[in-house]
């Protein structure tokens, strides 16, 4: 089994910067693809940021330019830097992992959720 624990999150003003981080732990052969999304109440949950282990980058287009997701696969682990934070960036942010397990099949698991809040 492999868990997800987040990291970081708050509150910060207008413009301000946040760094969450995301740490992997358990039975893992290889991360495949670890990224954030985040939902809004009565939303779908979306796409924010994601790093496959290729070293490829997917940005949403509401974060391209404020936002960098980062990996150290040597420690399990992605950072998502948030940089010039809006109101709309407030809600709630879940890291994602879809690992590669010693029986060499893809599962994704989820983290628990933090809260970013962003006041104007």
């Amino acid at each position: 089994q492999v868990q997800l624990v987040e990291f970081g999150g708050g509150l910060v003003q207008v413009g301000g910067s946040l760094r969450l981080s995301c740490a992997a732990s358990g039975i893992i052969f290889r991360l495949n693809t670890m990224g954030w999304y985040r939902q809004a109440p009565g939303k779908q949950r979306e796409l924010v940021a994601t790093s496959a282990s290729g070293g490829s980058t997917n940005y949403a287009d509401t974060v391209k330019g404020r936002f960098t997701v980062s990996t150290d696969n040597a420690k399990n682990t992605v950072n998502l830097q948030m940089n010039s934070l809006r109101p709309e960036d407030t809600t709630v942010y879940y890291c994602n992992g879809i690992v590669i397990g010693l029986d060499l099949r893809r599962n994704e698991y989820w983290g628990q959720g933090t809260q970013v809040t962003v006041s104007s």
